[in-house]
């Protein structure tokens, strides 16, 4: 078990939307603020082997908790597939090797649930990561999130680098990624059915059939899970962090559409991708090994959202 509170940590992200709730809970179990660095990209672009070693040189930090990442909804990997294979995989593996030069006690990789190939057998079980090739059309990042896996465990082998690995479902929760291009399908959704309801329009258009299914996990239990991620693992075997509730995005649309008040038809453009046909992750390793579970249902983690959205959207 490491003592987070005497350790000076690094959190990459960490003034993004899952950012924000790790270093909350950081400081929640003791951690001083002057312990936690949150590097900014206009300081330190971390794609760029120079930034990530200066990076180390000035901080000084012993643990480091990745969670910085370029991703979005199925556009923007549709629109940017080689840019988020790149960015995703340059930062990883400068922040490891580096880490790994400058004696760094633990690295926390964040990694994805579209690193799982795209037929896997629901629920996704964390033995089942390289059974196939993933979605296609997030495919590039996620295969570049499952790289630094493999990385990690060389490091561990022939390093003794000292790590741990989390594999979060889709996430959602306040301070979300709104923007209709970039987003994922929660904060997309909220804010279309938004708009339609203010604008009074009669009908909402989304993507793809509504027959393909996702869970979803809200941004604080994640948070959670990757603090104690950090606390209790030392090596970079997989773990999955989600509810183990599946939802086709047809019933995920009504929802929203009902929490939001908006009572126009909900119509389909099936000439729009809907990506991995079924997403719902086997949570078993977690509540084993990090004793952890998802805490908030998900109406209440959607009317919270709904909240934020309602205070703070523009």
């Amino acid at each position: 078990m490491m003592d987070l509170t005497k350790e000076r940590i690094v959190v990459t992200g960490g003034a993004g939307f899952l950012g924000v709730s790790v270093c909350r809970i950081l400081r929640e179990r003791g951690v001083p603020a002057e312990s936690i660095i949150v590097p900014r990209r206009k300081e330190y672009d971390l794609t760029r082997e120079a930034d990530a070693e200066r990076l180390y040189e000035t901080v000084k930090p012993t643990v480091v908790i990745h969670l910085a990442a370029e991703v979005g909804g199925i556009g923007a990997n549709r629109d940017h597939p080689g840019r988020f294979f790149f960015a995703n995989m340059a930062m990883g593996l400068h922040l490891i090797e580096h880490g790994r030069r400058r004696g760094l006690k633990k690295f926390i990789h964040t990694g994805t649930v579209c690193a799982y190939p795209k037929f896997t057998p629901v629920p996704f079980n964390e033995d089942d990561l390289w059974n196939g090739y993933p979605e296609e059309t997030n495919a590039p990042y996620g295969v570049a999130k499952k790289a630094l896996f493999v990385m990690l465990d060389g490091y561990k082998r022939e390093f003794a680098l000292d790590s741990a690995v989390v594999v979060p479902v889709n996430l959602y929760g306040p301070r979300d990624n709104f923007d209709p291009h970039t987003s994922h399908v929660i904060p997309a959704l909220i804010r279309k059915c938004e708009e339609a309801r203010l604008a009074k329009a009669d009908h909402i258009t989304c993507w793809g059939t509504g027959s393909a299914s996702r869970e979803f996990l809200y941004v604080d239990d994640a948070a959670e899970g990757i603090v104690l991620a950090a606390e209790k693992l030392a090596t970079p075997d997989p773990i999955n962090l989600g509810t183990g509730r599946e939802i086709t995005i047809k019933n995920l649309v009504e929802l929203i559409a009902g929490l939001c008040g908006f009572k126009g038809r909900i119509e389909w453009d099936a000439s729009k991708p809907d990506g991995q046909p079924r997403r719902c992750l086997d949570t078993a390793r977690a509540a084993k090994m990090l004793g952890w579970h998802a805490k908030t249902g998900f109406e209440e983690g959607l009317r919270t959202t709904i909240d934020w959205w309602r205070k703070n959207g523009k």
